[in-house]
């Protein structure tokens, strides 16, 4: 991918001011009868919300029709997608979940610059979260969802071992949560792999990933307090599972949390999906959530992985752009309630929330623990960050810390190894 054509260009990054053309193209398809169809990319089940999503859309518009394709937001499934878009197949619209997969596709000019349209302001309908998905400058996309990250809980095991539902914590205190709420051999706390790195990018989002003299600042004290953390939990308290087991056996994280068997989950708001779903995933138990832990003491210059998400942007090499404007336009005001079901709320500031919460808790509301619910969805102001570092990095850093957890390297081989491929990786590309 990052040998492909260069960025594409043009515009403000204002999220539009210099085109007012797509809804009178668009509205063009009506007067001629003619019917566009696109298809729309996205990693969430069809049945989860996005089909109901399309249904309204078709219903309302019967001269743009949508159809909803499915991607795995993995590896794979991630480069299914680019295969789709770099070999001229059908992709209108599609759903970037990380910055970084966002700017490789911006890099290999597959994302149009969005700036080229004046008549919707992303600053303004999103907030300043909005900020960190612009990409030099302007928006290759529109972030749609706010997209909370949390500690899942099972409240009754927390009332069953006297534990309050925290709010401001450490990963030493959710460590001692662990202990206390591990059941014979049942582990006490498991992470779905997404956010498994998060607390790193905590730190250094804000301290930086490289030092004032430009080289890697991957040995920062607190990387270090990570691994050292984790691997005591997995190897000598055995409250959460070692790395090559969950990655050997691909842990159902989800499904072990809602089953009763793990009391403590970190996970993304992605969970309601199933959490709401009882027929798949029954359940007995209370759902509480925390903030995700931080590794400091103290709580300053604290951030936690959010803001907003879901960042969908129109292909480049679409050849009906200003329709799949004027759906993500509708899609991102209020279109997409029901894809609250799935713990995807909408960011704009003229969708209805009303709406988007009825569709979150559905008929599930009194198995939740709505204080706790609220605040980490919606009162919760620790500032938060947008991952943003190079996919190669990640990728670098998961290599070398997979090792260690695997006992394959110590700590220090693992810190030097990662400081050094980052130092590598920062002298190719000055």
């Amino acid at each position: 991918m990052g040998l492909l054509a260069g960025c594409s260009g043009g515009g403000d990054g204002s999220g539009g001011n210099t085109s007012g053309k797509a809804g009178e193209q668009a509205d063009g398809n009506a007067k001629t009868g003619n019917t566009v169809t696109l298809k729309m990319w996205g990693g969430v089940p069809p049945e989860a919300g996005p089909q109901q999503v399309i249904d309204a859309w078709n219903k309302e518009h019967p001269d743009i029709q949508v159809e909803y394709v499915r991607f795995v937001n993995d590896d794979d499934g991630n480069l299914k997608l680019d295969t789709a878009m770099i070999t001229g197949q059908d992709v209108d619209l599609f759903v970037n979940y990380s910055i970084s997969q966002a700017s490789k596709r911006v890099e290999s000019n597959l994302a149009l610059d969005l700036s080229q349209f004046s008549d919707y302001n992303i600053d303004e309908k999103m907030g300043a979260d909005a900020e960190s998905w612009k990409i030099d400058g302007k928006y290759y996309g529109m972030p749609t969802t706010k997209s909370p990250f949390f500690i899942a809980l099972n409240k009754d095991a927390l009332d069953a071992a006297g534990l309050p539902v925290p709010k401001d914590w450490t990963w030493d205190e959710l460590r001692e949560y662990a202990k206390k709420l591990k059941a014979g051999s049942n582990y006490g706390f498991i992470q779905n792999m997404e956010p498994f790195v998060d607390p790193i990018d905590s730190v250094l989002s804000q301290e930086g990933y490289t030092k004032p003299d430009g080289t890697s600042n991957l040995d920062h004290p607190l990387v270090k307090k990570w691994l050292e953390t984790l691997d005591i939990m997995m190897k000598e308290d055995k409250t959460t599972p070692p790395l090559g087991e969950q990655l050997t056996s691909k842990m159902p994280v989800e499904q072990v949390f809602l089953s009763g068997e793990v009391p403590m989950l970190n996970i993304g708001a992605w969970l309601l999906r199933s959490s709401n779903n009882f027929t798949d995933f029954p359940r007995d138990f209370k759902i509480a959530f925390a903030q995700v832990p931080r590794l400091a003491d103290s709580a300053d210059n604290y951030v936690t992985r959010g803001g907003l998400g879901d960042y969908i942007s129109i292909n480049a090499k679409s050849k009906h752009q200003a329709e799949a404007w004027e759906f993500l336009k509708w899609y991102a005001d209020g279109g997409m309630a029901p894809m609250a079901a799935g713990g995807r709320l909408p960011a704009s500031k003229d969708a209805n929330q009303e709406d988007a919460l009825t569709s979150l808790l559905g008929d599930k509301k009194d198995t939740y623990d709505l204080e706790s619910l609220m605040y980490v969805m919606f009162e919760d102001k620790t500032p938060t960050y947008v991952r943003s570092l190079p996919q190669e990095v990640m990728d670098m850093r998961a290599q070398e810390y997979e090792k260690f957890f695997l006992g394959a390297q110590s700590l220090d081989q693992t810190i030097q190894a990662m400081v050094t491929r980052h130092n590598d990786f920062l002298k190719q590309n000055k």
